[in-house]
Order: structure tokens, then sequence, then C-alpha cells
């Protein structure tokens, strides 16, 4: 990895929504009558942040790093996946400036769980909660969001070098 003061990576997450008994979102559990259809918990939000972390250090995605095709990731808690990207952010010399979420859906209302949400993912990057953002949209109705058939999710993050950078 080049010795770059600080990286920049966006990520994007979708899952669809069902009826059921609940659902992990940012780490956080939410009970509500639905469900995130998905290999793993299907928690968009950690998948989003996974991803973004991955660009910055040029790790590749989610996907490659635990593809919905192995067993061993059926019913995962996402923040497992998201404690191995922050070991490889954490191996490429670089820590967590601040992380912004964006979650697109309809349901679940999100204003009573944000807070719990941004202390968890806090913790899980190893920052101050003034490093985490969350916003939460709806999509006003408009399309398969709106139609509470999904929910969608971007995260920007900022790395910067935690290790003294190489000597030119």
């Amino acid at each position: 990895m080049s010795g770059l003061p600080f990286r920049v990576g966006h990520g994007f997450d979708s899952h669809r929504l069902e009826a059921g008994q609940g659902m992990r979102l940012g780490g956080v559990w939410i009970d509500c009558p639905w469900r995130l259809v998905a290999h793993s918990d299907g928690d968009a939000l950690i998948h989003a942040l996974c991803d973004a972390l991955l660009g910055a250090i040029g790790g590749g995605d989610i996907g490659r790093l635990f593809p919905d095709t192995d067993a061993r990731h059926q019913g995962q808690d996402s923040s497992v996946f998201l404690r191995e990207v922050m070991r490889r952010v954490h191996l490429a010399g670089y820590a967590v400036g601040n992380a912004d979420l964006t979650l697109i859906a309809q349901v679940p209302k999100m204003a009573p769980h944000a807070p719990a949400i941004v202390e968890r993912l806090a913790d899980l990057l190893s920052v101050d909660v003034s490093c985490v953002n969350l916003k939460a949209k709806t999509n006003e109705g408009m399309g398969h969001l709106g139609r509470k058939e999904g929910v969608a999710a971007h995260a920007v993050v900022l790395l910067l070098r935690a290790d003294p950078a190489p000597s030119a």
C-alpha cells in the first residue's frame, strides 16, 4: 500500500424485504414485522460499510471476501465481516477517520434506533461516536424501496495513515 496520508472509499448494498420477525441494521437488532432476505443477516449498513473500507484499501469487495456460496456465512452476523475488514484496514496501515452512512428505506423507521446504531458502528470501527454519521431517508413512496420491497445503504469512509509513511 502506498504511503498516502489518507484514502477514501464508497460502498453500496441493498437487500429485499419480506414479512418476518425483525432485522439487524448497523449491528443492532430491530424488532419489526419485516426481515431482510440474504445469505447472511442482510445488514445492508454493515455490508455497504465493509465495501467502503475495502475500496479505500484496494481490497476488493465483501462478496469476494465472504461469498454467498460459502455455507459458513449462512445467517452470519455481519459484525463478524466488519471485524475482519477492520483487521485488513489495520494491516494496510490505516485507521478510520470518519464514516458517513445513508440508509434508504420506507420501513422500519430509523430515528428510534439511530443512536444505538451509531454507537455500535463506532465500537466496531474503534472510533468515537462523533466520527460516525447515520442518515435515514425514505424513497417518498417511489420504486421498490418506496413500496417497502427492500432497503439500500451507501457508506463513505475516510481512512488515515496509522503508521509512518515510508520515506521517499
